[in-house]
């Protein structure tokens, strides 16, 4: 292995979507991670605990998810960039703490390499029923951004991406992979560290009379300091007010609440990333995300040999949604069709924004394998009639 003096590997590697995602985070400059065993995960962790001693990194396994994922806010607040690991079962035990993350806007990753559930299901095999906890899955109101790689090389790309837009945004960011991602082993260019866009985190340097911990910018983002800097701070999830202290008011929880959403939907423009192919001219689209969007290409392709006009968006950020897109191609097209690997979790989002515009069609799947691509071909045509 190739690597700078930084630690950052350098150059093609035949690696797994699992180690790509450990490698995107030691590229992101994340030197803090903890972590549970959980198939099929594990082999990110694995990964960083090799790893970590030679970039100075830490990494501990620690009791459990529900720890894992406090632990790492901890160390955000040292002033380490940090990351959890998890699958379905675990990211369940981690929804309190990613509330909590939104609360005090601490900037962590949660990875959740997807497997086919509820509860222990199928520990081996890959589903993508997280997607609607991704959004929903903490108590109250707040924003949250996700992404969904569909390959190890995006898998190494977006992590790195993760970890800028937890520090660009002061958010905690999900990464949504799915086993099949998690495990399929490509080719991964890894580019010099000179080459990679870090955003690091945006710390405020300025009189320490003058701090207050939640003093957002024109973006609705604060600056943030270290426990130990000298400034006086306290973190709490009650709701609080500017100088992070409880406010036990309506109007407190109001203006705390409207601008942890609003600084997610107004930049949304920024933050949200899809790919489209063939959409102009098309009847029908096929919007897809993570493995299921490979899946997806060989029935675009069946469609598209019997003259059906086809498009593809895949979405890279499923949250915050592409509602404009999707708003704009229904109107154009008959139809849009929606393969995913759970029972219709997505689709719920392109049907709202849709509006009764274009028929929406749902390609479920449970779990514990991938799509035949002949049966998204056959709703394809179905979605014609």
């Amino acid at each position: 292995m190739t690597a700078d003096p930084r630690g950052v590997l350098t150059g093609p590697h035949f690696i797994d979507g699992d180690h790509a995602c450990s490698e995107g985070a030691i590229a992101a400059g994340c030197r803090f991670v903890a972590g549970y065993p959980i198939t099929p995960s594990t082999e990110v962790v694995e990964r960083i605990a090799l790893r970590f001693p030679f970039v100075g990194g830490v990494f501990i396994q620690m009791e459990d998810e529900i720890a894992s994922s406090i632990a790492i806010q901890g160390a955000v607040w040292g002033g380490k960039k940090a990351m959890t690991v998890t699958s379905g079962p675990g990211f369940s035990l981690m929804m309190e703490h990613i509330g909590y993350a939104a609360m005090t806007e601490a900037p962590c990753v949660f990875v959740d390499v997807q497997r086919a559930g509820p509860s222990t299901g199928l520990p081996t095999q890959p589903a993508q029923g997280d997607m609607m906890q991704a959004r929903w899955g903490s108590h109250g109101d707040y924003g949250i951004i996700a992404l969904s790689p569909n390959s190890p090389q995006e898998s190494f790309d977006l992590t790195i991406r993760a970890f800028n837009l937890a520090e660009q945004y002061r958010t905690p960011v999900l990464l949504m992979l799915d086993e099949c991602v998690g495990h399929m082993t490509e080719r991964v260019l890894i580019p010099p560290a000179d080459r990679i866009e870090i955003t690091e985190r945006r710390l405020y340097r300025g009189p320490k009379d003058d701090f207050l911990l939640y003093k957002p910018d024109e973006d609705l983002v604060p600056s943030m300091v270290s426990a130990g800097d000298g400034y006086r701070i306290h973190v709490t999830g009650l709701t609080h007010d500017e100088r992070g202290y409880p406010a036990m008011t309506a109007g407190a929880q109001d203006k705390k609440v409207r601008r942890l959403v609003e600084k997610i939907r107004r930049n949304s423009p920024d933050i949200v990333d899809f790919r489209e192919e063939g959409t102009e001219g098309a009847e029908v689209i096929v919007v897809s995300y993570g493995i299921t969007s490979r899946t997806a290409i060989p029935a675009i392709q069946m469609a598209r040999r019997e003259g059906i006009r086809v498009g593809h968006l895949r979405l890279v950020v499923v949250w915050p949604f592409p509602e404009e897109r999707i708003r704009e191609l229904a109107r154009k097209v008959t139809s849009i069709v929606v393969p995913e690997l759970n029972l219709g979790q997505m689709s719920l989002e392109v049907e709202r924004c849709s509006g009764g515009a274009a028929r929406v069609v749902q390609v479920g799947h449970a779990g514990g394998g991938v799509h035949n691509p002949h049966d998204i071909y056959v709703a394809i045509k179905k979605s014609l009639r």
